[in-house]
């Protein structure tokens, strides 16, 4: 490797090493020499691979398995799966793309907790307020998109339903629970992204470059606008992407309040 002046020299390092993945001299899969051996190949010092190493990490180039070493991760195309965030109301019946997620993946671990800082906005409560939480890793049976998703079920919005006795429910199932109690339900949904933590990453089996989606629908009633219940969707955006169908809006009408103000 010829050394360039004034170029990081752990950088020329990593630039040789994205060309040889680039090339084919190291496939995906491939195991990487040890740190020793790079350094002699490439006539710098151990800290200088290890930073390296660490660059081609950061870009999803190379995974370290714990106790087997360093290896080339295949090429990630995009995401190779889609989710689709439609609702279909059928027969009394709410139908997602995404129902028979649900039937795949784990059992659902169903839970008493309280309603965070971001639950807590996102439902017009107050921080803390007790809820039912059910989690769930949720699978694409027709390719490779893994989720986490959790159903949150404030106890001030659901108390006198089905839901408060059992919080072990699909998502369409709330809906049709809640339309069943008088709501005249609709959603809203906020899109974020964020670093997944290493707990998200293994069960998602994102790379450590990979970005984290959240999506977190908000279920309300129309008429009122109070908001119900709240979704969290986990989801790499490396893996599976996110579509929507649009619709125009009909303009709201002004009040007559207000036409009578102006």
């Amino acid at each position: 490797m010829a050394i360039i002046r004034n170029e990081a020299l752990h950088k020329q390092v990593a630039a040789a090493m994205r060309q040889a993945i680039a090339t084919g001299e190291w496939p995906p899969g491939t195991q990487l020499p040890t740190e020793t051996d790079l350094a002699q190949t490439y006539g710098v010092s151990r800290p200088t691979v290890r930073l390296a190493v660490a660059a081609l990490r950061s870009e999803g180039q190379l995974d370290v398995k714990q106790g087997r070493g360093t290896f080339v991760r295949p090429t990630v195309h995009g995401p190779s799966g889609a989710m689709e965030r439609t609702i279909t109301l059928r027969a009394g019946a709410y139908e997602t793309p995404t129902d028979t997620w649900f039937g795949h993946g784990e059992e659902p671990t169903v839970y008493r907790t309280r309603t965070d800082l971001t639950a807590s906005l996102l439902l017009n409560l107050e921080e803390g307020e007790a809820a039912f939480a059910c989690d769930r890793l949720i699978t694409d049976p027709s390719g490779d998109g893994r989720a986490l998703h959790r159903l949150l079920l404030p106890m001030e919005r659901i108390t006198g339903t089905p839901l408060a006795q059992e919080p072990g429910v699909t998502p369409a199932e709330a809906y049709a629970t809640l339309a069943a109690a008088g709501h005249d339900v609709a959603w809203r949904d906020r899109v974020s992204a964020r670093i997944p933590q290493p707990d998200e990453r293994e069960a998602l089996r994102l790379s450590e470059a990979a970005v984290l989606l959240v999506i977190h629908r908000v279920t309300y009633d129309r008429p009122s606008g109070l908001p119900l219940i709240l979704e969290e969707t986990r989801l790499g955006a490396e893996t599976t992407a996110v579509t929507y169908g649009i619709e125009a809006a009909k303009p709201k009408r002004a009040s007559r309040a207000a036409k009578t103000a102006s």
